[in-house]
């Protein structure tokens, strides 16, 4: 699979604005343009995380609604943490 290319996005900020995202970039130990990156790209995901509203596309509904409806299915893994001891509580 071919690697897509980075694509260019500009912000305007002000001086005061720039002068902390620089404090913050050299306090973390990156460059100015991937601390920007990362921390833009985490406030999205938080956002889309927090959306109160899905929207199923009407082909798929079908599909989201035999989902909905299968029997659950039993993860070990899950059982084994739902019957321990909280770490709080050791």
């Amino acid at each position: 699979m071919a690697k897509a290319s980075p694509a260019i996005l500009s912000v305007r900020v002000s001086q005061q604005e720039r002068a902390m995202l620089e404090a913050a970039a050299q306090a973390a130990r990156t460059n100015l343009s991937d601390f920007i990156r990362r921390r833009a790209v985490e406030a999205a995901e938080e956002d889309m995380l927090e959306r109160r509203q899905v929207v199923i596309a009407a082909e798929d509904w079908e599909r989201f609604e035999a989902w909905v409806h299968e029997e659950p299915r039993q993860v070990e893994a899950l059982g084994k943490l739902a019957a321990s001891r909280p770490a709080w509580e050791r």
